[in-house]
């Protein structure tokens, strides 16, 4: 385990660490289920990550500074399966791939409006590993749709509303 590794590592100091221990109630950042796929926003604010908590995988977000989970109404879906998360720059969308319509596709999360936007809708070929720009414009992802893994630029359009880090 990651944790018992980077403590029982010499020279390693305690008070680098942040990451709290693991806990047997969902609102901690690690619990004894699997939980993977962590990516920071761009001020390291936010931790959007996967997680096998409530026996089926989902995507969690921890606000770091307040130690807790955040909630993402309308995202995580009973029975299906939510994996391999991004999130912009400031947190306000996080792009993911789920298995809600039989087959994985990509889709982008909107904090800010809690709706989701289905980016593969009618893609041929499987998809994995999204990665979203810090703006929330671009969206990135593998896709075998050519016979081999190929990288797609989704252009989510002008039109959308730019997630952007405020400065302090």
């Amino acid at each position: 385990m990651a944790i018992g590794l980077i403590a029982g590592m010499s020279g390693c100091s305690d008070a680098s660490l942040v990451t709290p221990p693991p806990q047997n109630f969902s609102s901690s950042l690690n619990t004894t289920a699997a939980e993977q796929h962590p990516r920071f926003s761009y001020d390291g604010r936010y931790l959007v990550l996967a997680s096998d908590r409530q026996a089926q995988r989902n995507i969690l977000l921890y606000d770091l500074p307040n130690q807790r989970l955040i909630p993402l109404p309308g995202l995580n879906q009973p029975g299906i399966m939510h994996d391999l998360p991004d999130i912009s720059a400031d947190g306000r969308y996080i792009v993911y791939v789920s298995e809600n319509s039989g087959k994985p596709d990509i889709f982008v999360y909107d904090r800010q409006t809690q709706q989701t936007e289905k980016i593969s809708k009618d893609w041929l070929g499987e998809v994995r590993n999204p990665t979203i720009s810090g703006n929330g414009r671009f969206v990135a992802f593998e896709t075998n749709r050519s016979g081999q893994w190929d990288i797609v630029i989704y252009d989510r359009g002008a039109n959308a509303e730019l997630s952007l880090p405020q400065e302090n």
